[in-house]
């Protein structure tokens, strides 16, 4: 009889598009309300090509600038607005979310992205141009000019195009939070 021995797991994916995404994930509002945006980009590695696997999670305040805590994120009722979504890259790379215009000081969407390759998950914001407050925002004023420009979207007829660079010479700024592990 052959002995087999175990063999590692697989620890990183690619497995998010098979479990995590969900009816409803990228339409925090029904397209077509009033008021809807679409805040849509593409995923890219460091030589620019499209990461067709990846997961994004976007949070963001209600247009009152309140931070939403309802419930309802996993079962979209097209009423209940909660601040949350989930949403899967295509074969391009290309995310989209149907949402509201954030309010508040300095509104902006807190993204989250996991994606193969990556041994935890990457946190970034998507701030709107021309919002009052953006040029006094301490993350933004911390950063250097030309990394600043990572984190705000573009407007174009729908809504905002935020695109997402994993690494290279137009890479993402991504946040570390107080308690979060560092590599």
């Amino acid at each position: 009889m052959t002995t087999l021995r175990p063999t590692p797991g697989q620890t990183i994916g690619p497995f998010y598009g098979f479990a995590l995404p969900y009816p409803g994930g990228p339409e925090l509002v029904p397209p077509g309300r009033a008021g809807a945006i679409r805040l849509h980009g593409r995923v890219l590695d460091g030589a620019g090509e499209p990461i067709p696997d990846a997961l994004i999670e976007l949070w963001q305040t209600s247009p009152e600038g309140e931070v939403v805590q309802r419930p309802g994120s996993l079962r979209r009722d097209g009423w209940t607005f909660t601040g949350w979504g989930r949403c899967s890259t295509d074969n391009t790379g290309t995310y989209s979310f149907t949402t509201l215009r954030p309010g508040g000081p300095v509104p902006f969407f807190a993204l989250t992205v996991f994606a193969r390759g990556l041994l935890d998950r990457l946190f970034t914001r998507a701030y709107l141009p021309g919002s009052p407050g953006l040029e006094s925002d301490p993350l933004l004023s911390a950063l250097p000019a030309d990394r600043r420009e990572t984190l705000i979207a573009q407007p174009d007829q729908d809504g905002y195009v935020f695109d997402i660079h994993l690494q290279g010479e137009r890479e993402t700024v991504f946040l570390i939070y107080p308690g979060q592990p560092t590599r």
